[in-house]
């Protein structure tokens, strides 16, 4: 195909202000990913969209397998859906209260929550 680019299961986008470190959450407009490694601000970093990613928890949140679950950029941790928090994808494992960490298939691009 002529105009094709790429998979788009990993994307390249420029780093953040800050840099940010290998396996970190980000959103870049309506995306989400994981950085594949650590970059400097300004650098080309490549965001993994899609897969399942154990992620840092909102420890006081119980979570299902299949809950859909958020991202809440100012505490860097997945949360339940609400306001001000970016969807993300489903919960492949339970969480209970207290566990810092939870598996999440990502969706890849998704809405922010209004």
């Amino acid at each position: 195909m002529k105009t094709y680019i790429q998979n788009g299961h990993v994307i390249t986008v420029p780093t953040p202000t800050g840099g940010i470190a290998s396996g970190d959450g980000l959103i870049v407009g309506s995306i989400f990913g994981i950085a594949a490694y650590s970059a400097a601000e300004g650098d080309p970093l490549e965001l993994a969209t899609t897969g399942v990613y154990k992620l840092p928890k909102a420890s006081a949140v119980v979570l299902a397998v299949g809950a859909r679950v958020a991202w809440d950029d100012t505490a860097k941790e997945v949360n339940t859906p609400g306001a001000g928090r970016f969807p993300i994808g489903v919960a492949v494992e339970a969480a209970e209260s207290g566990v810092t960490s939870v598996a999440v298939r990502l969706d890849g691009i998704a809405m922010a929550a209004a």
